[in-house]
């Protein structure tokens, strides 16, 4: 794989009286598919979400941190997919890791058969361990250092289980691999549930949703996403598969980037390879 290793996008999403949002990206470019992950800073500490998925970059994700000179409460892990947890091993080990039970267990079963199946394609980008959370986390509502998290467990999308994060008194809805902002989707079956949570977010209270993958969307962006749904939904109906759904994906979406992860779901989507 091409993935080179350039300068991340770090971003000042919002601030409300103590409370700042931060949004840090991976690259663009080459095989790279833009990673976003998150920190809530309030007037004593840190709480972030995921943590990259190339070494380097989950690296330079702690030094951002880091600078902001104040104690990491804890990182949220919102799925399973080793693009948000590799870089625990490598940049987050000494934190502790909030995730459904389900991330857990598959994470017990089979994080280490997936660092070493990506090996051969990351070398040294790999991590060298992997983390086990032990903080369990169930739907509901948590309070840390003043700021109120509405956590749900989001079924059949993108992933079988995963988490989103609602801060209701700043409006913004952390969704990860709900939206891809700007960027070609990583797809499943479950396209149809997936809509449905699209049509939620839209006649939501929230307009700023942080992304798994691109930068801060609007409720603009959550509609580019849903069309990309339909389209892709449409696309299999016709009986396209493979490169010719690559294709017709490319030529319907020309400005959406990170093209490389077609290479990536496509396998799993239409061949039945790894789950991991």
């Amino acid at each position: 794989m091409n993935i080179p290793i350039t300068a991340p996008i770090k971003i000042m999403v919002k601030r409300v009286n103590d409370v700042r949002i931060h949004t840090f990206i991976s690259s663009y470019e080459g095989d790279n598919i833009a990673n976003a992950t998150h920190i809530i800073e309030s007037k004593n500490v840190l709480v972030l979400v995921d943590g990259q998925f190339l070494k380097p970059y989950a690296k330079l994700f702690r030094e951002y941190a880091d600078s902001l000179k104040k104690p990491i409460a804890r990182l949220y892990l919102s799925h399973r997919h080793p693009d948000h947890w590799f870089g625990l091993g490598d940049a987050f080990s000494d934190i502790e890791i909030y995730t459904l039970q389900e991330t857990i267990d598959f994470l017990k079963e089979n994080g280490e058969a997936s660092r070493e199946d990506h090996i051969p394609k990351l070398g040294d980008l790999a991590p060298d361990t992997v983390v086990i959370p032990k903080n369990a986390v169930k739907p509901g509502i948590e309070v840390v250092d003043g700021v109120t998290y509405i956590i749900e467990k989001i079924v059949d999308t993108e992933i079988d289980y995963g988490i989103t994060l609602k801060l209701p008194d700043l409006g913004v809805y952390i969704v990860q691999d709900l939206i891809y902002s700007g960027t070609h989707l990583y797809l499943t079956k479950y396209l149809d549930h997936w809509m449905a949570q699209f049509e939620d977010m839209l006649t939501s209270d929230y307009d700023l949703f942080l992304p798994g993958h691109g930068e801060p969307a609007d409720k603009k962006e959550v509609t580019e996403n849903l069309k990309y749904l339909i389209a892709a939904k449409q696309a299999m109906a016709d009986g396209l598969k493979d490169e010719a759904f690559k294709a017709f994906m490319l030529q319907r979406f020309p400005t959406r980037q990170c093209p490389a992860i077609f290479n990536i779901y496509l396998p799993r989507l239409f061949d039945g390879a790894s789950d991991f």
